[in-house]
């Protein structure tokens, strides 16, 4: 297998996860057990997966230059992803997620963005430097859990240099739309989805509405991943919606994660949409198997047994 370049931007952060035994909000005070101190963050769990799936990982983002950077940050530096180009914000913490997740296993999260959202001229300079001197084929990875104007410079940097772009659109508020068209991919959750075109995202026909739309604007692959861990995918081809596997959750903490990084991943290697698109499924339904997210990820092998039987039971959505 070719070794190829994954350029993963967005935020790092120090993750403290627990379990609860009762539903949130059922009392003001829960009992809590299991803690964990983990690495975490958009960016750095999609680094995580391309160094795992024996791939060249490269992380860029900014940590504090506290005592957490080294729980964010040491983690993926034994995994083998590369993160001489990450940052430190003088002062400033490490971006902090605190994550519960309850008996149902759906995770609840508290984000303090902290260092990641701490970008000044210089560490911009040096992040579209970074992008520059990578030479393809690569594939850039990105969310909007740091400030705007960086995903902006970032992705013009690699469309000028002929890397593709695939974007996570967290937080949705801050996407600027013109910016669609420079994307070669988009994966919105149902959520986020809703909050991009403006109508509620609550099937899976209004999901493929939905990713047309997005399609229309400009970005040529669109994902949108639903709640129950399958995707509606969209590109020049079809509109098709794959189911997602027979799992046992656990904790989905990650799990879009897992998608996104996967399925870029996948495109990265050349693989074509609705393929890549089952394997990010495929990664996402496993993730949710085990505690936390970098721990729980899975193996490669794993991913491609699981995406050709869900591809198999995939079917073409009218909406």
């Amino acid at each position: 297998m070719q070794r190829l370049t994954l350029l993963s931007l967005g935020s790092i952060n120090a993750d403290f996860q627990v379990r609860v035994d009762e539903p949130l909000g059922s009392r003001e005070t829960l009992i809590a057990h299991d803690l964990s101190r983990l690495s975490g963050g958009k960016a750095s769990n999609t680094a995580y997966l391309a160094a795992r799936f024996g791939h060249r990982s490269c992380l860029l983002g900014r940590v504090g230059d506290d005592e957490l950077a080294e729980q964010a940050l040491a983690p993926l530096r034994q995994a083998g992803v590369e993160i001489d180009e990450v940052g430190r914000a003088a002062g400033r913490s490490t971006g902090v997620s605190m994550i519960m997740v309850p008996p149902d296993a759906k995770k609840h999260i508290v984000l303090a963005t902290n260092a990641n959202d701490c970008w000044d001229e210089a560490a911009a300079d040096a992040m579209v430097a970074a992008i520059e001197a990578c030479e393809p084929p690569a594939c850039l990875v990105l969310d909007y859990e740091i400030p705007a104007w960086v995903v902006r410079l970032a992705i013009e940097a690699a469309a000028r240099k002929g890397i593709g772009s695939v974007l996570d659109p967290s937080f949705p508020d801050r996407l600027e739309r013109d910016l669609l068209p420079m994307l070669q991919a988009i994966t919105p959750n149902a959520s986020e989805a809703e909050a991009l075109v403006g109508h509620p995202v609550d099937s899976i026909a209004a999901a493929a509405r939905a990713a047309r739309e997005l399609q229309r604007a400009g970005t040529p692959i669109v994902c949108i991943k639903l709640s129950d861990g399958g995707c509606v995918l969209t590109s020049a081809e079809e509109t098709l919606h794959i189911p997602p596997g027979e799992v046992e959750p656990v904790d989905t903490t990650g799990a879009g994660d897992a998608f996104t990084g996967v399925f870029a991943i996948a495109l990265l290697e050349g693989l074509a949409p609705r393929e890549a698109a089952a394997w990010g499924v495929a990664a996402a339904n496993l993730a949710v198997t085990g505690y936390g997210s970098q721990p729980a990820y899975p193996e490669r092998d794993q991913v491609a047994s699981m995406a050709h039987g869900l591809l198999a039971k995939a079917r073409p959505v009218d909406g």
